[in-house]
Parts: structure tokens; C-alpha cells; sequence
């Protein structure tokens, strides 16, 4: 049996694996923060802590409206609750997983098969929701930074910070459009790119010097390029996304907060926004699961930066995390390896007729 056939046969066993591997790191990782996290369960409101259930909802059903009104720029029309579980699906992905968001992308493209959308189309749907995500939260930025002129507690190094990351966001976007928006540039970028990834795979696959298909990426990239046009196009249809993803943001800064309110705290809202950033920003490159170790630390520096004292912030950022995880990764581990038994028996129909 060759490597290429033992592969396509065992891909489900070998992501459930993976999938296993995965959450241990993630629980090992999580392990005092998880001892720590039910020590403090008594000090707490428990109400409080409940209401994060319902601001979760309002994250997801804020990233389902946004996805809805995505492909509906792009001629597509998608149900609610279909996407809504695409969304539990991914979130799961990109915390078990940690590539910056790749892995993320690249199932998102794999579930939207069952639509018989193309992975052009529905990676273009993904970048732009990223797009959104980043736009959005530069309002959020600016009114984190009043709140905390306001409290009193603007000093150089909170600006310095909100403005690094505005200026990240802003000048991030402007690549990503000016790459994508132009045929020849988004050919070079992902072929060169594609090429780099095929000589660092020859190295393990000798007898494969092109594991990546480079016709396929040019066909591929000429989707994504298309795909791009048709929503720059229609860019005024966006406004309702963009909506959604300031909404979404916003429940995720409200969840941190929630926490603090369990704790009996009413802290600086806008110190919690430019913490949330900076912590999010820093776990997309971590090597561990859902960038743990890297986000509880900066997001405690940055809020200790803006007046809120560690013997606070340590405890609620990390029941935070815990919760959080608690609330999302199970639901999101169900609903994803469903998934991946609907697209095996799917493979095995096809292989079958």
C-alpha cells in the first residue's frame, strides 16, 4: 500500500490522534490554572458567572450573523444554525490547534464542502471575517482609550500600546488587501510561499518533491483573487458584517468583565479592552494551545500597567480562561468530530460508486 493510499484510508484516525494529543497538552497546560480556578469558585458570585453562558451566545450568534452576510456578498445563502455550528466547530480548531488562525482556515474550507462551496470561496469568506475582527476592534481601541482617560490612568506606555496595535491592524489589512487585490502579487506571494513549504517537506517526503500541487494553488489563488473582487465590489454590502463583528468583540471583552463583576470588582473597561488586544495579538504566535502561559501574562501586565492591581487580575484572568474553555472547547470537540464522520462516510460513498 503506498504512503499516498495509507494516508487517504486513515486521515480520520490519524486527525482523532492528533485531536487527543492536542487537548492533553491543552489540559496538561491548563492543569493549576484549573486547581486554582476551582479554589477561587467560592469566592465568587455565582450568578455573575452564569451570565457568561449567555454572553458567549451573543459571540457566536454574532460570528454567525457575520459569516451569513459574508456569503450572501458572495452568492451564497447559508442557514443560521448550520453556520452557527461551523463557528463552535472552528473555535475548537483554533484553540486545540495553534497556527495563527491557518488550521482554522483551512477546515473552515474543508466544512464548507458539505455546501458545495469551493475552498477559494469559503477561505476568502474567512480572511474577510479576520479582516472584520481586526477593523472592528479599532473602535473598540479608541473607546477603551477614552474610558481610561477618563479613569485617569492614560500614561505613555498605554498609548504607545494602542497605538502599536492600531497601527499593526491598519497596516496588516492594507497588506493583505493590496496582496490579494491584485492578481500578479497573490500569485507570487502564495506560489513563492507554496514553494518554500514543498522544499521543507522534500526533506521527510524524498520521493515527493512536490507534495503541494502547485497547478492546484494557481487555480486555487485564481478563486481566491475572484472571490476577493466580488466583495470588494459590493463593499457596501458590508456594513452589516462589520456590525456583527464589533458585536462579536465586544461579548468577548464583556465575558472578561463578567468575571470581575463575579470577583466584586468594577474595574476600568477600557484597561480590560487594551488587555484583551495585546494578549490576543501575542497568543496568535504561542506554540502551546490557545497561546497559554503567553496571553494570562500579558493580559495581567497590561491591566496592572492601567491601574488594576495583580492580586486581582491574576485570579480573573484566569478563571476566565478556564470557564471560557469549559463553556466553548466541549461543544465545539462534539460538533467537530461529527463533522469529521459526516465527510469520511461522504469519502467512502464516493469512493464506493
Amino acid at each position: 500500500m503506498s504512503e499516498n493510499s495509507f494516508l487517504k484510508r486513515r486521515w480520520k484516525l490519524i486527525v482523532n490522534i492528533l485531536t487527543v494529543i492536542a487537548l492533553v497538552v491543552l489540559v496538561v497546560a491548563i492543569r493549576h490554572q484549573l486547581v486554582d480556578t476551582f479554589k477561587n469558585l467560592g469566592k465568587v458570585h455565582a450568578w455573575a458567572i452564569l451570565l457568561m453562558i449567555p454572553v458567549q451566545w451573543g459571540n457566536y450568534h454574532a460570528q454567525t450573523k457575520m459569516y451569513q452576510g459574508l456569503f450572501k456578498v458572495v452568492g451564497n445563502k447559508l442557514g443560521y444554525k448550520f453556520l452557527f455550528k461551523a463557528s463552535l466547530e472552528l473555535n475548537f480548531v483554533n484553540n486545540v490547534f495553534p497556527s495563527g488562525g491557518v488550521s482554522g482556515i483551512s477546515y473552515f474550507g474543508m466544512r464548507m464542502r458539505g455546501k458545495d462551496l469551493t475552498a477559494g470561496k469559503a477561505t476568502v469568506v474567512q480572511m474577510m471575517k479576520l479582516v472584520l475582527l481586526f477593523l472592528s476592534f479599532e473602535v473598540l481601541l479608541v473607546f477603551g482609550l477614552l474610558f481610561m482617560a477618563i479613569g485617569g490612568h492614560v500614561n505613555n506606555l498605554v498609548i504607545l500600546v494602542t497605538t502599536a496595535i492600531s497601527t499593526l491592524m491598519v497596516v496588516g489589512t492594507v497588506a493583505f488587501a493590496n496582496i490579494i487585490g491584485s492578481e500578479k502579487r497573490i500569485n507570487v506571494t502564495f506560489i513563492a510561499v507554496t514553494r518554500v513549504i514543498n522544499r521543507f517537506l522534500h526533506f521527510f517526503r524524498r520521493n515527493h518533491p512536490e507534495t503541494i500541487s502547485m497547478s492546484g494553488v494557481r487555480r486555487a489563488v485564481e478563486e481566491l483573487h475572484g472571490n476577493y473582487r466580488l466583495i470588494r465590489n459590493q463593499y457596501r454590502e458590508l456594513r452589516w458584517p462589520f456590525w456583527w463583528a464589533i458585536i462579536a468583540n465586544a461579548t468577548e471583552v464583556l465575558s472578561i468583565y463578567v468575571v470581575y463583576i463575579a470577583f466584586g470588582h468594577w474595574v476600568n473597561v477600557g484597561a480590560v479592552i487594551l488587555a484583551y488586544a495585546v494578549a490576543n495579538f501575542a497568543g496568535l504566535v504561542s506554540v502551546l494551545p490557545g497561546g497559554v502561559g503567553i496571553y494570562e501574562a500579558l493580559m495581567t501586565g497590561v491591566l496592572v500597567t492601567a491601574g488594576v492591581p495583580a492580586r486581582l487580575s491574576i485570579p480573573v484572568t484566569v478563571m476566565y480562561r478556564v470557564l471560557n474553555t469549559i463553556i466553548q472547547l466541549p461543544p465545539g470537540y462534539v460538533l467537530y468530530h461529527r463533522s469529521l464522520r459526516r465527510n469520511a462516510a461522504i469519502e467512502e460513498e464516493i469512493r464506493d460508486a
